[in-house]
């Protein structure tokens, strides 16, 4: 059985690479030399055309190999430029490569390891473009050990269809053969001495028949074996009154129909593992006029079974609508803790993703069933990649950690594209099926529960949606696929022949064609089967600007007003909400003002990107940094629908570029030093989350997280880094951020209309004011490196509160000059807002390289200080103590002897300042304020 298996997986190889590939000799002979010939002109072609060098990426599969993709010997890592991989170009698309001095030598294989394939990716000098077979693979081509072997060469694949008393030429090739036969059902149909034997078959007039190739040589023998099937005329029949939608329908623990949509197609097969892959006559499909279907009857009761479908008998597709696939790639990388009884990939038999379905029903014991998303206007988003956001990068890993987002006052949890995506490790914008939740995350189950405890939370949860573009491994794609173009088809229903938008910049993998009607429908069976089979609470779009067939000029990033877009997604829209009428719809548009003002009065949301501004401020660079944007009012919408964010999986982050880039002044102050850099983040989100409307954080932003975003590439794998929590002026950048967050949601102050942001781009102080009838709020901020006078227009005169500081201040007039120091910022309101809590400085100690045992008990007053600072502890015996600045230097040192103290500290200047206290039995450190 496993021989068999491996010779059906190297003739499907061969027909996947047969076109691209060719070699002298046909057979090659592992321990001689061969010539390579590629012809970039066919497979996936993005070589054709190209002038540049060109060089194989190449190693072998070998009996240690454990599937056609893992490959071993491999030459030179991706980025290298061998040149005994550079390929000679002999005519326009046409290359060859001189395997020497044996094919053994050239890789580097010893005795007692058979090369049963050479492996091969062809590539620009640069690394792009790629030339690989039809549907992305590699191109695989047998090796032969010189003893004697036969193999089917043309047709190459394992299983063939061909039309009734049409001509097949079958070509037979052997090695070391003094004689070759081939038979079809048992009788000897030609024979040759030589190799290869070519014979024109005439086909049977139906029937699946078997074409037998033999090779001898005096007493040996050797064989190899296809199917040939007559291909069947397809059956006009009604669909079941229960196979209602397309994919699997299940009818009872034993029998389910498939159905699938394919306009224009002349006959489907079904092959899977409930007919031993074998797509015999019972398995051809029925037509119901667009529609293909065949039900399966005597299924096993709770069993998942792998499936394909053959259509017109040369592409094999897992379901575009399954649940559920099979990867031959990547599933393999995938660890039973994450994905326990995870069938495998029948390798071999299939080609490319297979889909799955099960008998057994697809229930789920829902905890919450009545979950009310929060309001819009009051949302506070945290987007998240779960594969960077715990040390495991699974979903349910993801869940030990909602709690601590929820005590952070985040209400909807954005998870980064989940569904099946090209590869395992990714940030999912490489789609290639919308119904199945990537398997390198956890089994569907686990998503469910991520939903179901997010609602326990009182957390909805939104999931990042890719609907502008698909990849190579999308059935929608491949369906209907222009081989010779390498594009979509024309007669493609879902996708654009050609990108619609002409600057490539704007488009990536494959273009939706969302004016089709039929893309719409996939678009609408999407978002419902997501709201209703996981209970979702709505969706961001993915680059909505790009759901456009208009055509724009190169330089204009498709920005300009544009009335099929917005009647595209508004149509959308109302699909969504006619299921979930509270479901948030977020869209990436970033088109010009006027066409996103529609959309945000129609009720859609938007991201909006401030990052730039915000991190020119964060860094200490004035220039260019107005934050007005942030505020929706100013961009003449009637509804807070921007969803504002200072960092997104798709913007450098602030704390790397203020550590990289910051500004310093001649006095010391420094904002690339830590503590500083974290302060500036930290007035940065003062004048950011007050403003009203939906705002968005990215994971670990509250934290100051400062790996750069091309670190280890711009989507790789980025470090987990929980351990901040164990800094304390990381911790403290977390408790603004919570406070700022759970202020939002208690007090309507936060939700007025009548706002407004400071709209300089060059002054060093900023601020926000917001205006209530049950009191106002003002907060306000300097972003220079040196000490600046702010002129801040309180609504009223009177006691304020400075929230930060846990104090109040006089308004003696609407116009009140206030002196602050680099990085200072308040947060002033009318009404009383409580303590501003520091549970994470709390129970965090110092910073980390300074962890030690740390005591609680150690009090402050007044804070802010004054000419003097009190200071309460609960160390025993003789202290020592150090005032240092956020830029580190040490400013004042004593000590003292008992539980208290007063420091006079009326000789510091106005700033952030952070006490140690250091004793034999510990050491305690906090924050204060010198006004």
């Amino acid at each position: 059985m496993r021989k068999l298996i491996l010779t059906a997986a190297i003739a499907l190889q061969a027909l996947l690479g047969r076109s691209q590939v060719t070699t002298d000799p046909a057979m090659p002979i592992a321990s001689q030399p061969v010539v390579i010939t590629f012809h970039a002109d066919e497979g996936t072609a993005g070589l054709k055309g190209y002038s540049g060098d060109v060089y194989a990426h190449t190693g072998v599969i070998t009996t240690k190999s454990t599937s056609t993709s893992d490959w071993q010997h491999v030459k030179a890592a991706w980025s290298t430029n061998l040149p005994a991989c550079k390929l000679t170009r002999t005519s326009t698309d046409t290359y060859t490569l001189s395997i020497t001095p044996s094919v053994n030598e050239f890789y580097g294989v010893d005795a007692g390891e058979t090369i049963l394939q050479m492996a091969f990716v062809f590539r620009g000098s640069t690394g792009s473009p790629e030339g690989k077979a039809t549907g992305g693979k590699d191109i695989l081509v047998d090796v032969y050990q010189g003893e004697l072997s036969v193999a089917f060469q043309e047709p190459s694949d394992a299983f063939v269809f061909a039309d009734a008393g049409s001509t097949l030429t079958v070509k037979v090739g052997a090695v070391d053969a003094t004689q070759i036969s081939l038979a079809m059902d048992g009788v000897q149909i030609a024979q040759s001495a030589t190799s290869p034997l070519t014979h024109s078959l005439t086909v049977p007039a139906s029937g699946t028949h078997t074409l037998e190739a033999t090779a001898t040589n005096g007493s040996r023998s050797a064989t190899d074996r296809m199917t040939l099937t007559v291909a069947g005329t397809t059956v006009e029949a009604a669909r079941p009154a229960a196979a209602t939608r397309r994919g699997y329908n299940r009818h009872s623990d034993t029998e389910g129909t498939l159905v699938l949509y394919a306009p224009g197609k002349q006959r489907v097969y079904v092959a899977g593992s409930f007919n031993d892959w074998q797509p015999f006559d019972d398995y051809l499909m029925k037509r119901d006029g667009d529609y293909f279907w065949l039900t399966l009857s005597g299924l096993t009761p709770g069993t998942e079974y792998a499936y394909q479908y053959w259509i017109d008998s040369d592409v094999r597709v897992a379901d575009p609508y399954t649940n559920k696939a099979l990867d031959p790639w990547n599933d393999r990388y995938i660890p039973a803790s994450v994905y326990p009884g995870l069938m495998d990939y029948p390798e071999g038999l299939a080609d490319n993703l297979v889909s799955v379905f099960c008998t057994a029903e697809d229930v789920y014991d829902w905890q919450v069933d009545n979950f009310e998303a929060p309001a819009a206007d009051r949302l506070v988003v945290y987007e998240l990649l779960l594969r960077d956001f715990t040390d495991a990068g699974t979903v349910s890993a993801a869940i030990d950690r909602l709690d601590y987002l929820q005590d952070l006052g985040v209400t909807a949890v954005e998870l980064m594209p989940i569904n099946e995506f090209e590869g395992n490790s990714s940030w999912g914008y490489n789609p290639s099926l919308y119904f199945a939740p990537d398997k390198a995350y956890g089994r569907p189950d686990d998503y469910r529960r991520f939903v179901d405890e997010c609602h326990k939370r009182g957390m909805a949860v939104i999931i990042d949606m890719v609907l502008n573009h698909s990849f190579g491994q999308s059935p929608f794609v491949r369906m209907y696929w222009n081989s010779e173009l390498q594009r979509p088809a024309a007669d493609n229903p879902w996708y654009n022949e050609v990108y619609a938008i002409k600057n490539p910049d704007l488009q990536w993998g494959y273009d939706f064609n969302h004016e089709s009607t039929e893309t719409q429908a996939l678009v609408d069976s999407i978002c419902s089967f997501w709201l209703n089979s996981y209970r979702v609470d709505g969706f961001r779009f993915d680059f909505t600007k790009g759901f456009t067939n208009t055509e724009y000029p190169a330089d204009s990033w498709a920005g300009t007003y544009d009335q099929s877009r917005i009647d595209i997604l508004t149509r959308m829209a109302g699909a969504i909400r006619a299921i979930k009428p509270d479901a948030y719809i977020i869209c990436e548009h970033l088109a010009d003002n006027d066409e996103e003002t529609v959309l945000a009065d129609a009720g859609l949301m938007l991201w909006g990107n401030f990052n730039y501004a915000y991190n020119q401020l964060t860094m200490g660079w004035l220039s260019s940094s107005s934050i007005s944007g942030v505020a929706y009012k100013s961009k003449g919408w009637s509804r807070p629908n921007l969803v504002a964010y200072m960092e997104s999986h798709d913007e450098e982050r602030l704390m790397y570029k203020n550590m990289a880039y910051g500004n310093t002044s001649a006095t010391g102050y420094d904002a690339t030093d830590l503590a500083t850099a974290l302060a500036r983040c930290e007035a940065a989100a003062t004048l950011f989350f007050p403003v009203p409307g939906p705002k968005m954080i990215w994971q670990f932003g509250e934290m100051g997280y400062d790996i750069s975003i091309d670190d280890n590439g711009r989507t790789g794998e980025k470090p987990v880094c929980w351990n901040y929590l164990n800094s304390t002026s990381r911790a403290h950048l977390v408790d603004v951020y919570r406070a700022l967050v759970r202020l939002r949601a208690k007090w309507p102050v936060f939700g007025t209309d009548n706002f407004t942001v400071s709209t300089s781009a060059t002054s060093a102080t900023r601020s926000v004011i917001l205006r209530h009838d049950e009191g106002s709020v003002v907060a306000v901020a300097n972003f220079d490196v040196a000490e600046a006078t702010a002129t801040v227009l309180f609504p009223a005169v009177g006691t304020w509160f400075d929230y930060f500081n846990n104090t109040t201040y006089t308004v003696m007039s609407a116009v009140e000059k206030i002196t602050l120091a680099p990085g200072e910022y308040h947060l002033f309101s009318q009404q009383d807002f409580g303590a501003f809590e520091t549970p994470y400085t709390a129970t965090s100690g110092i910073d980390a390289a300074d962890i030690a045992a740390v005591a609680d008990g150690l009090t402050l007053c007044p804070v802010p200080a004054g000419a003097e600072l009190g200071i309460g502890t609960t160390l025993g015996g003789s202290k020592t103590l150090g005032i240092f600045a956020l830029d580190g230097r040490r400013v004042l040192t004593g000590g003292f002897a008992g539980s208290s103290t007063v420091v006079d500290v009326a000789g510091l200047p106005r700033g952030v300042y952070v006490l140690h206290l250091d004793s034999e039995s510990g050491r305690q450190a906090r924050r204060f304020v010198k006004k």
